[in-house]
């Protein structure tokens, strides 16, 4: 009976006090249909295409939208990668321990609704070295996509703060 009350008490507080998840603060700023292009480099196509997949993962999952094409989406998002990079961790007595995969994006969206604007994010992933301290490809793929990902995750957090600043001021 006190966990029903407990329960209780806490849908209560959270709903009272005007909680809403970040994915709605974004949704009110990109909306349900995104379209999204990533730029492909010329210099890096693979990795260019592991970050296009990176991210039309995370308009699924983590901004709540669906993917669309662009003339009946209601944001497109354009992404170009900044920069690439794998610099070697060492430890103090000069061995090396991990490798760091970190992704540098610059993220413009438009909307229907008029909205726009360029947030440039980067997103790093530690992971640890191999017997021969050699990085295979798959984990060097597997490395930047999950940079990726923390970089995406840093877009959906400024978005759903634009979110919530224009939600206070209308």
């Amino acid at each position: 009976m006190k966990r029903f009350f407990g329960f209780l008490f806490v849908i209560v507080f959270i709903s009272a006090c005007g909680y809403k998840p970040s994915v709605q603060y974004t949704k009110e700023v990109l909306g349900e249909r995104i379209h999204v292009e990533v730029a492909i480099s010329r210099t890096n196509p693979k990795n260019s295409v592991l970050i296009n997949d990176a991210v039309n993962e995370a308009v699924i999952t983590r901004f709540g939208a669906k993917l669309s094409d662009k003339a009946s989406a209601d944001t497109n998002l354009y992404i170009s990668i900044g920069g690439i990079s794998l610099p070697i961790l060492y430890d103090r007595s000069g061995f090396v321990i991990y490798y760091k995969a970190t992704v540098s994006l610059s993220t413009r969206y438009t909307s229907k609704s008029g909205r726009s604007g360029t947030i440039s994010t980067s997103g790093e992933y530690d992971f640890p070295i191999e017997a021969n301290s050699v990085i295979s490809d798959s984990k060097r793929f597997e490395a930047i996509k999950q940079a990726s990902v923390d970089a995406l995750n840093e877009v959906v957090s400024k978005i759903s703060v634009i979110g919530m600043i224009d939600g206070k001021h209308n």
